[in-house]
């Protein structure tokens, strides 16, 4: 469990039982039914708003959990590429616990955030890993065709469709 979850499960749960003590020493006491209400406001009052910002960290929490599972992901796609120079991206999901859509999404956000230097064959499924020195030929790595300029950072082969991208 992050940080943030078990501060929000603490604030919640103190929230909670101050909430709970307050209405339970009215209803012990046996006191009036205006001093009833008036202590169970009170007990709101003061455990209201620690419900609430602990059930906000709490689900910031769980938002944070997530981008950290994404970013660990991340880092183990590009670390695979890098060590094994080309990554089936049905293999990577398994490894990673996770399907092959969400690599199709990790490898453009990588691409994105310009992290993510080499070429990558969607039809076939692999990621390849490529020095930028091989690329100055401007031949496709895979078919050998000629590549063109598909946009910054983008380069495509017109005849199997891989796509290149580089991070200068």
């Amino acid at each position: 469990m992050n940080q943030s979850k078990l501060v929000g499960v603490i604030l919640a749960i103190v929230g909670a039982v101050i909430l709970v003590l307050t209405i339970g020493w009215a209803l012990a006491n046996r006191v009036s039914g205006g001093a009833t209400v008036l202590a169970a406001g009170f007990g709101f009052l003061v455990a209201a708003p620690l419900l609430g910002f602990g059930i906000y960290t709490l689900v910031r929490g769980r938002a944070e959990e997530g981008q950290e599972k994404t970013i660990k992901q991340q880092q183990k796609l590009l670390s695979m590429v890098t060590t094994q120079g080309k990554v089936q991206l049905s293999s990577a999901a398994i490894e990673l616990n996770s399907t092959l859509d969400e690599m199709r999404q990790i490898t453009r956000d990588l691409v994105g955030k310009q992290l993510f230097s080499g070429y990558v064959d969607w039809d076939g499924g692999m990621l390849y890993s490529v020095d930028a020195a091989k690329l100055k030929d401007k031949k496709c790595p895979k078919c050998g065709g000629e590549l063109e300029l598909a946009g910054k950072g983008l380069i495509k082969c017109p005849y199997c469709g891989s796509e290149v991208f580089t991070s200068a």
